[in-house]
């Protein structure tokens, strides 16, 4: 009913402006002088269509729109909406009054066309200034921050990077709507022509290298990133200024994020340590993808963990015929199955509780499924555990990966991925070298097997189980300190859905026998993401949480590799995967290959559950001689 009350009153109000401005034209055509019957003559025209010509301007003014708009919210759209009307309109009139052989002065047309924007055009402004002044306190306030230049000291002080359109629909949207107790006071743009000059009446000071100097001038509470078009590197530096602050901080989406949806302080988020990997998102080959895994049958070991379960997400778009997910943890794959099949109900989703120790179990569950497609992510896979747990990480990264790769060719399997580790190179821990004893024997079963398999080797992923941020958020949330092993220590970070989207790429570009290197852009040290999510977590670091440095633990390397020397790398169709050259197994590997049929029985009865911890490192470097234990605290590769 408002609605409609609403329509109407504009409809009566712009019945007088349209002959509000008729009339004003005529007076301003004739100046003033009523007693020629020039004027009489052209006045009755008007007086005689009054009707009619009203009515053609109120159904182009209803054709246009603008009785659908929200006029509390008018702005430059608006604006150029009455414009186009009102040429239209006035365009309209002159047709019909041609038509109908009647005429006005020229002079007529264009100040009948300028006084319809004025009187149109100002009604619809005045009332969304009406409906501001409507909002208790609001006048008072507008004179407090024209008197004060600022907010009361209830508002927030808000600091807006970006002067581009998101930048201005994010102050226009502060600004109508009080309640969000905020009060933009300065905007900051690397733009040369836009500084010192005003965004929807906020003042462009600066280039974002003086957000920490502006920060302090203005007394800013809070810092709004507003450039969804710009690129992950130019917002990575726009963090890193904004965490030389105490301000908080929130970001708009990318642009991708916000297609077909109006800008608003709604849409933003808190700023994710994501955003300072300075990375664009990865693009896959969605065609190339779709052709090994849609209609396929797909088997995901692990499929209860990080990068499993976010490979079930994903594989699962690609419209598999069923989808298997393998995981000796009932309570994580227990949630996944219940996600999929609520977000993929058409999809065929099943769950095999199991570990790839076994053998016998894993024989039946491909003699039942009869995978096409196999991603093998279950592995032993934190360092520190597993230099405590050798036998472990040896029957879970070797045994198992082996059970995975023999009963993939027994059972003519198409494609198969191992997840693999940056830590296989040139390995100082148990986990490296179980690992990269798991590419060897993948390598080494695909110089004479139809199934095409690959490897893909990555470093850490942010966010999964016992990586280093949920630590440090748990540390953080305790009060501190934070801890990290070492000053210069670094690693490669890849978001989950990235890393992930690059394992499925890589099986859709493998012919057999290769080891995938994703890009992983640049290593970053521990200590600067450990100060960066203190600053996320809206603390100071060495103020309010301290890091405390603890020395590296047994087996881990001050960097990591993600190629071994020897295996060269080629760029592959996907600027993001390399591949490395495969090189043979050693030859006491070769010979333990030869003992394929009996092998992983033996191995857990008689050899390495009856070893000792040291003996099962002597073992494992025996099998890989550049596996060097006594070298896990090495240098910088800059050193």
């Amino acid at each position: 009913m408002v609605k409609y009350t609403r329509i109407a009153l504009l409809i009566i109000a712009d019945i007088i402006c349209i002959n509000a401005a008729y009339i004003i034209s005529f007076l301003l055509r004739f100046e003033f002088k009523f007693e020629s019957d020039i004027f009489w003559g052209y006045f009755a025209v008007y007086a005689n269509n009054i009707f009619l010509l009203t009515l053609i301007k109120l159904a182009i003014f209803w054709t246009f729109g603008l009785y659908r708009s929200l006029w509390r919210y008018a702005g430059t759209e608006e604006l150029i909406r009455i414009v186009m009307t009102a040429l239209t309109a006035t365009a309209a009139t002159i047709v019909y009054l041609e038509f109908s052989q009647q005429m006005f002065p020229r002079s007529i047309y264009i100040y009948s066309f300028i006084l319809d924007i004025v009187f149109i055009g100002g009604v619809r402004f005045g009332y969304r200034i009406l409906r501001e002044l409507r909002n208790p306190g609001t006048l008072g306030r507008m004179l407090i921050n024209i008197l004060k230049g600022g907010r009361g000291q209830d508002y927030s002080k808000i600091m807006v990077v970006g002067a581009g359109d998101a930048g201005a629909s994010i102050i226009k949207d502060i600004k109508q709507h009080p309640e969000y107790k905020k009060h933009v006071v300065i905007a900051v743009d690397d733009n040369p022509n836009k500084l010192n000059q005003t965004i929807a009446g906020v003042k462009i000071a600066g280039t974002h290298t003086a957000i920490k100097q502006l920060a302090r001038k203005y007394g800013v509470d809070e810092i709004i990133i507003a450039i969804p078009s710009a690129n992950k590197k130019a917002i990575q530096e726009i963090i890193n200024e904004c965490n030389k602050t105490r301000c908080k901080m929130k970001i708009l989406p990318g642009i991708s994020d916000l297609i077909n949806e109006r800008v608003s302080i709604s849409k933003l988020r808190d700023v994710d340590i994501e955003d300072l990997l300075g990375r664009e998102p990865v693009q896959v080959n969605l065609r190339g993808i779709s052709s090994y895994l849609e209609g396929k049958i797909v088997l995901v070991t692990g499929g209860g963990g990080s990068i499993g379960s976010e490979l079930c997400r994903q594989i699962a778009r690609f419209k598999p015929r069923k989808l298997i997910a393998l995981d000796i943890y009932e309570n994580t794959i227990f949630e996944l199955s219940n996600e999929i099949k609520n977000t993929y109900p058409g999809l065929e989703f099943e769950v095999v509780i199991t570990s790839v120790r076994s053998r016998q179990r894993l024989k039946e569950v491909f003699l039942k499924y009869k995978p096409h497609v196999v991603f093998h992510a279950a592995a032993h896979k934190h360092v520190p555990l597993m230099e405590q747990n050798p036998k472990d990480a040896v029957i879970n990264n070797i045994v198992g990966t082996k059970n995975m790769i023999d009963l993939s060719d027994e059972y003519a399997v198409e494609n198969f991925v191992l997840i693999s580790t940056d830590k296989a190179v040139n390995p100082t821990n148990v986990m490296g070298a179980t690992k990269r004893i798991a590419e060897m024997l993948l390598q080494e079963k695909s110089a004479h097997s139809r199934t095409s398999y690959s490897a893909v080797r990555f470093g850490n992923v942010l966010g999964s189980n016992g990586s280093v941020i949920p630590l440090f958020r748990k540390q953080i949330e305790r009060g501190g300190p934070v801890t990290v092993t070492h000053e210069d220590i670094t690693r490669y970070f890849m978001t989950i859905p990235e890393a992930v989207q690059l394992v499925i790429q890589a099986g859709a570009l493998a012919t057999g026998g290769e080891i995938f290197i994703l890009d992983m852009g640049e290593p970053v040290r521990i200590i600067d993401l450990a100060e960066n999510v203190i600053r996320l977590s809206g603390y100071t670091p060495y103020v309010d949480i301290d890091i405390k440095i603890t020395g590296l633990r047994p087996g881990e390397k001050l960097y990591e590799e993600l190629l071994l020397d020897e295996e060269g790398i080629e760029k592959t169709a996907h600027n993001k995967i390399y591949v490395g050259h495969p090189i043979p197994p050693s030859p006491e590997l070769s010979e333990m290959l030869e003992k394929e049929g009996t092998y992983t029985e033996e191995m857990i009865r008689n050899g390495i559950m009856g070893m000792k911890d040291e003996e099962v490192k002597d073992w494992l470097q025996k099998l890989l001689p550049n596996y060097n234990r006594d070298n896990s605290h090495n240098g910088s590769p800059n050193s």
